[in-house]
């Protein structure tokens, strides 16, 4: 009895210790306590103004949401900064009578990542999403507000996934 009471305690220390070392985000343990993101400058050919504020927010939020790190202005341990670089709209589905149906935006940022406790960590890297959308409707107004939360959702969590998550 005493030999089952000991390997029941014994197991129960090494689940709960590996619980320690995940979280549910995937995130390992973080050597950082802050972290920081600079405004990310659209630097794109076609402007859609107020871009760059909403991906910046994006961004943060994400990193605040999915870990315990403290978001500071400056001197933060992690620090992403960057630009986008491409904000693109192009037909992709024509009908019988040569029109577009269907087109898409297009969405590349390049963000440089630095984290001052494990250089090894640091890069520069270009994440990139689009969104279809019926060629019928204008991208503005709801359909632009769709379109860049789904294009800005699945950016931001490609940039958390290499930048902590290392998936």
């Amino acid at each position: 009895m005493k030999k089952t009471y000991y390997t029941l305690l014994i197991a129960l220390l090494f689940a709960l210790n590996s619980c320690s070392v995940y979280n549910f985000t995937g995130t390992g343990k973080i050597d950082a306590k802050t972290f920081q993101v600079n405004f990310f400058q659209n630097n794109a050919d076609l402007i859609e103004p107020g871009i760059d504020r909403t991906f910046t927010l994006a961004l943060q939020d994400i990193i605040q949401n999915q870990t315990n790190l403290n978001l500071v202005k400056n001197g933060g341990d992690l620090t992403y900064e960057g630009e986008i670089v491409d904000y693109r709209i192009s037909p992709m589905t024509a009908t019988a009578d040569q029109k577009a149906s269907q087109n898409r935006l297009k969405i590349r940022v390049n963000v440089r990542f630095t984290n001052k406790n494990k250089e090894v960590d640091n890069f520069e890297k270009t994440f990139e999403f689009y969104y279809d959308y019926p060629a019928a409707q204008q991208l503005g107004g709801a359909t632009l507000s769709n379109a860049l939360k789904e294009i800005f959702d699945r950016i931001t969590q490609d940039i958390f996934n290499e930048s902590l998550a290392k998936w």
